[in-house]
């Protein structure tokens, strides 16, 4: 999986961000809604949009709102209408979502994540939730269930567990005349007491105080603090009595002070402290009630108080031997005795530990954590089937995941992830389940996707099956590269072509160090081969979001955030087909910071059937709207289809000229637009078309839309050569033109050459030239091979004084269709000089416009008779003279 087809190395590229890139393409950064929230309870840590009965919103979590002295954490609902000026409001799911939990809410930091679920609502989640057991405090982590409606519909916290010190403890308390004095065993119950942790969800306290008879000083569900029950136990007075009936004392609390009315709790583990200075007068009765506490499964502790054996010099052996039988098993466990009243507060700490350790785990003393600090809800990724939680704090910070879905809670256990995650590793803190997403391979097969970024510092990503009885398959593994880069922070599977099959995985370092120790961050984009740098203080990938089609070329987008790019700003990227585009904080406004530390994007919101982008920032939330798209084909025709420029249709700088006229047709297409009348079409949209715009062709090949100059008759064999620009005006709103889309059009009209239906000239050229010196006058055809004609005689003339002045007339003429670009051409010797040039007959169509040894003729020539004239120059008799004469079609 993810790997090259031609070998069988896995391979990757990494994807950072480019040092020149398009700003925003269709995602409007001009006119953007920027929400803003408390900054101290970091609104805009989290965003969704959302949508319920039609009414669409973006909520943004704010994890730390609250009185600094407790966090809980909310989220607000930011309305997406019509009205730029809407404000947000607290949904103060912070005190409903997780009131039927614990009662303890303080700092639970709700909204630290925000997930949609299937088919509807979504999981706001609160990974620092912790639960109090004794003296710690377990971040277990909790998520709420929120219908669309924003009502809580359930919690979910798969791995809060029952506090160890879920306890309810009665002390049974010897109050016949022999103790003494009294006030010090008040101070032992207060001592011991306030040790205790009193709540509803871990220890409860009731006191049962004998001698002759038992009585109920206060029953377990009486006080539900702390506090409560050390008072009360000040007010405790004793009750006397000359015999002390243990086994009496024993059995009543077995029976009736553990009993459901009483407050006795399902599941809570039951503790019995007794406390005594004398055999029990009833002691043939002990057996039995200790068989009653067995069946309850009662522990008993017992403390035998020798104060008033030492001050009577009696022998407590036999006293001892009895409190040992009350206790449990072993006896140096459940066992104590001191020396008197006031020797009780010696044992209270030693006691209490014994109750619970420091760690509040009963019955096993391990240094190491399993499920305890979890943070569940720190990383979720929603499936068909339920819910992936990454916990990143379970197993002493190594990590895990677990899966809470259909067929039930599946939760790997620590060895399942052993061959990646070696257990002597288990001090390291990987953070597996720091993120997590799941991908389908080409034979439809779910793969979980897990993120462990300080995997030995380098991070590690694994991809790996789970079976429903918990057992783990690794599929593949992949390691970072660069120390503290955080590789594997987040992880992305991108379905790029939309078929259901995931084509790419991506996996951000987002403190990847690049060239100047700056956090430029990286993101690994495995089975793609590219790759791209910046070197810039940015976590490139600190956030990441798949988004529907953005550019509507049929292929799933990404974006990418780097909260701390521009000196913390912040920006985003949009990856889309061969694009890459950046939207940097300050182009939406100025004073953002962090923007791009969260990213949703897969509603619209506005109402434009377009998807919008929903960003985090440092006390702010920004929705970015999405603009549509337009293809502009563009037609262009020409009336006549040719140029004629014999006929002369219109006044141009007071003459006349050869016009036409020009009509650019502009139709607007937007891709993956349906139509109305029919699905997976394209809208089409006709504009008016730019009828009657006069041009004057013009010898110059590049030409704008209006520009009008004469007509040159220097060349009619090249046409002319017309370029129309266009661009769509509204630059800030509106479409856009599509990226890559031509804004130019050219189309060349020709000269029309009346050569016949096959618009193919052929010509016969007949050139006839004589001289008028004395014996030399002829008439004669030239000779023509491969488009040249030459007349040429083989002797020279030789020409005397006193005449100076030597005439040549020629004739050219054309016998069949058009010639274009005609030429004659005279050579005469050096002692010639030219002197005129003239028309002898006044024949159609005829222009020569150059002067000189050459002539030529640009258009067609049907007959043309000149004159030719030069000058001697020589004084000499016998200079001779050559003369040559060609023609070309």
């Amino acid at each position: 999986m993810f790997c090259c087809l031609f070998c069988h190395q896995c391979f990757k590229c990494s994807l950072s961000c480019l040092p020149e890139l398009c700003q925003c393409f269709n995602i409007d950064v001009k006119h953007p809604r920027i929400f803003t929230g408390p900054e101290d309870a970091l609104f805009g840590f989290s965003v969704l949009q959302h949508e319920a009965d039609g009414e669409k919103s973006m909520l943004v979590g704010a994890p730390w709102d609250g009185p600094p002295n407790n966090r809980k954490g909310d989220v607000y609902k930011c309305s997406v209408g019509r009205e730029k000026n809407s404000s947000c409001n607290k949904v103060n799911l912070g005190e409903t979502a997780l009131q039927n939990v614990s009662k303890n809410l303080r700092n639970s930091h709700l909204g630290m994540t925000l997930t949609p679920t299937s088919p509807d609502g979504f999981l706001a989640c609160a990974p620092l939730w912790s639960q109090e057991c004794g003296t710690s405090m377990f971040s277990t982590g909790i998520c709420a269930s929120v219908s669309d409606d924003l009502e809580p519909r359930e919690t979910i916290a798969p791995t809060a567990q029952r506090c160890s010190t879920y306890m309810d403890i009665v002390i049974v308390l010897d109050g016949s005349n022999s103790i003494y004095p009294w006030y010090e065993v008040q101070n032992f119950l207060s001592n011991i007491l306030s040790k205790f942790h009193i709540s509803s969800d871990q220890m409860q306290v009731g006191i049962l105080q004998y001698g002759e008879v038992a009585i109920h000083e206060w029953s377990l569900k009486d006080y539900q603090t702390t506090q409560e029950v050390v008072e009360a136990a000040k007010n405790i007075s004793r009750q006397e009595g000359r015999e002390t009936r243990t086994a009496y004392a024993i059995e009543t609390a077995c029976t009736e002070a553990f009993s459901p009315e009483r407050g006795a709790r399902e599941g809570a583990t039951k503790v019995m402290i007794v406390v005594t200075d004398g055999e029990s007068h009833d002691g043939d009765e002990l057996e039995g009630a200790l068989e009653k506490c067995k069946e309850r499964n009662i522990t008993r502790y017992a403390i035998a108080v020798l104060g008033h054996y030492i001050r009577r010099q009696q022998d407590p052996e036999t006293f001892i031997k009895e409190i040992k039988f009350i206790a449990s098993d072993p006896d140096d466990k459940y066992f104590f005795n001191v020396t008197d009243e006031a020797a009780l507060n010696d044992i209270v700490d030693a006691l209490g530990d014994r109750i619970f350790t420091l760690e509040g785990t009963l019955g096993y003393n391990e240094s190491s954590f399993h499920m305890e600090m979890s943070q569940i809800g720190f990383s979720t990724h929603t499936l068909d089937d339920g819910i992936l939680f990454g916990m990143v704090g379970a197993y002493d910070w190594d990590g895990g995941v677990l899966k809470e879905g259909t067929n039930g809670r599946i939760v790997p256990s620590r060895e399942a992830f052993e061959s990646e995650f070696p257990l002597e590793l288990k001090n390291h803190a990987a953070y597996l389940g720091y993120t997590v997403t799941s991908v389908v391979t080409g034979d439809w097969k779910r793969v979980y996707v897990a993120g462990a970024p300080r995997f030995k510092h380098k991070g590690k990503v694994i991809l790996f099956e789970l079976s429903d009885e918990g057992d783990v398959n690794i599929v593949q593994a992949l390691n970072g590269e660069q120390i503290g880069s955080y590789f594997g922070s987040e992880v992305c599977g991108l379905d790029i072509d939309q078929d259901d099959i995931t084509d790419v995985l991506l996996v951000a370092a987002p403190m990847y160090l690049g060239s100047g120790n700056k956090e430029a961050g990286r993101v690994y984009i495995y089975t793609l081969n590219r790759s791209n740098n910046k070197s810039q203080d940015a976590r490139f990938g600190y956030a990441l979001a798949p988004t529907p089609d953005l550019n509507h070329d049929g292929f799933t987008d990404l974006l990418v955030g780097a909260p701390l790019e521009d000196e913390h700003r912040g920006a985003i990227y949009v990856y889309h087909g061969d694009g890459i585009y950046r939207i940097a904080a300050s182009s939406v406004s100025p004073s953002l910071q962090y923007f791009g530390r969260s990213l949703s994007a897969r509603l619209d919101l506005d109402g434009d059937d377009l998807i919008d982008l929903a960003v985090g920032a440092q006390g702010s939330a920004v929705l970015l709207s999405s603009r549509s798209i337009v293809q502009i084909n563009v037609s262009l025709s020409f009336q006549p289809h040719s140029i004629n420029v014999i006929q002369k249709t219109c006044h141009r700088g007071g003459r006349e000229s050869a016009c036409l006229n020009a009509t650019a047709c502009f139709t607007a297409v937007s891709p993956g637009c349906p139509s109305p009348d029919r699905e997976n079409s394209v809208l089409q949209t006709s504009l008016p078309c730019l009828c009657e715009c006069r041009y004057t062709p013009s010898i110059f090949h590049s030409y704008t839309a209006g520009w009008e100059s004469h007509i040159s008759l220097a060349d009619y064999i090249r046409p002319i050569s017309f370029s129309l620009w266009f661009k769509i005006n509204n630059t800030e709103s509106g479409p856009v033109l599509d990226e890559g889309w031509p804004t130019t059009i050219n189309k060349s009209i020709p000269f029309f050459k009346d050569c016949g239906e096959d618009d193919v000239c052929t010509t016969d050229l007949v050139l006839q030239a004589h001289m008028d010196i004395s014996g030399t006058r002829y008439r004669t055809e030239i000779f023509c091979e491969f488009s040249l004609c030459f007349l040429h005689r083989q002797k020279p003339y030789v020409i005397r004084s006193p005449r100076r002045r030597l005439a040549v007339e020629v004739q050219l003429q054309n016998r069949l269709e058009n010639a274009y670009n005609t030429s004659l051409t005279l050579n005469y010797s050096r002692n010639l000089h030219f002197s005129s040039i003239s028309i002898r007959v006044n024949t159609a169509h005829v222009l020569l416009l150059h002067e000189g040894p050459s002539s030529c003729c640009s258009l067609f020539c049907l007959q043309v008779n000149f004159m030719l004239e030069f000058e001697f120059s020589c004084t000499s008799l016998h200079n001779q003279v050559k003369m040559k004469l060609h023609a070309s079609r």
